[in-house]
């Protein structure tokens, strides 16, 4: 189980006087299914498909032209548990978009948001929402997160006159956090001293593929990427040609504690520790979590970002 770092579930809104249309008065206290939508049958290719549902999976949800009852278990006519399950959906179709798709569409679905909270602020759709986003978004233990989604809603939460300003600067310290080493873009190079005492660089590790992990010996999840990269014959093949290596960096301060058992990992991994604590201490990665997984290629850019392991085994193997 990863450990939390923090957490920013909490949300205050400042609806100002006279903002919005005026209130409509909710059907009757009854709930409905979550209104689905079909993607147009012209729209054939598997990959429009996804992108197509994924831009448009809440537009009946969030239609202003009629608004149904929402309690402490309910938001415009459904059940939490059930937005939360098509949450689920939401989250897992946007890991099979494009990132540049995906960051659009979740910019989309929060404008979708703000508005229908404008329409009618006694909704509570905006709290409840971002609630739930952020929880299946951006917990750490989130099989579903991704800081590079996550990061357009968060910005917007950040510049949003309907968000207190106290949340909006917390909101804009996650969006800075999200913003840190994004898909796409060169990993931020760091010193490290490896199980030899030699004082070496990120950038200077050679490989085709690099899996970068920021771990704890004592970490349980930690041992279990360990076990997982050794009970895999393909994995151990391109570790041993040299095609992929394990970076493992241990960031906190107990030293002697990482030294004592650094005879535990893997021969052919190089581990190592941060000798000066500014890998977290002067947020060169948001490492809220650990593990915290980043696959990089032979340029040291990123191809992903701190997400589940389940997701960075196949990468490597493609």
């Amino acid at each position: 189980m990863r450990r939390f770092v923090s957490g920013i579930l909490a949300v205050i809104l400042v609806l100002g006087c006279g903002q919005g249309k005026k209130n409509s008065k909710p059907v009757a206290p009854t709930t409905r299914d979550f209104p689905v939508v079909e993607v147009p049958v012209m729209i054939t290719e598997p990959q429009e498909r996804m992108e197509w549902l994924a831009a448009h999976m809440w537009d009946r949800f969030t239609d202003t032209g009629k608004l149904y009852y929402s309690d402490s278990l309910t938001v415009n006519g459904v059940l939490i548990k059930d937005i939360e399950a098509q949450m689920g959906v939401y989250a897992s179709l946007l890991q099979e978009i494009p990132i540049v798709t995906g960051k659009s569409v979740v910019s989309a679905w929060y404008n979708k948001l703000e508005a229908f909270q404008l329409a009618f602020p006694e909704s509570n759709m905006l709290p409840q929402l971002v609630g739930i986003t952020t929880k299946y978004l951006y917990d750490p233990n989130s099989p579903v997160r991704s800081e590079d989604l996550y990061l357009p809603f968060v910005k917007a939460l950040s510049e949003s006159p309907l968000i207190d300003p106290d949340y909006r600067a917390r909101y804009a310290w996650d969006a800075r956090n999200c913003a840190l080493n994004q898909t796409g873009t060169i990993a931020s190079d760091f010193t490290f001293i490896d199980t030899a005492g030699k004082r070496r660089t990120l950038h200077s590790v050679k490989a085709q593929k690099l899996l970068l992990i920021f771990g704890n010996p004592d970490c349980t999840a930690c041992k279990e990427i360990v076990e997982t990269l050794e009970g895999v014959p393909q994995l151990q093949s391109l570790i041993g040609s040299g095609y992929l290596k394990v970076v493992d960096i241990y960031i906190d301060e107990d030293i002697d504690l990482w030294k004592s058992k650094a005879a535990t990992y893997p021969s052919k991994w190089i581990n190592g520790y941060d000798p000066n604590y500014i890998i977290r201490g002067d947020k060169l990665y948001n490492i809220r979590a650990v593990p915290s997984v980043y696959l990089l290629d032979a340029d040291k850019r990123v191809l992903l970002k701190d997400c589940p392991t389940e997701r960075i085994f196949p990468a490597i193997l493609n």
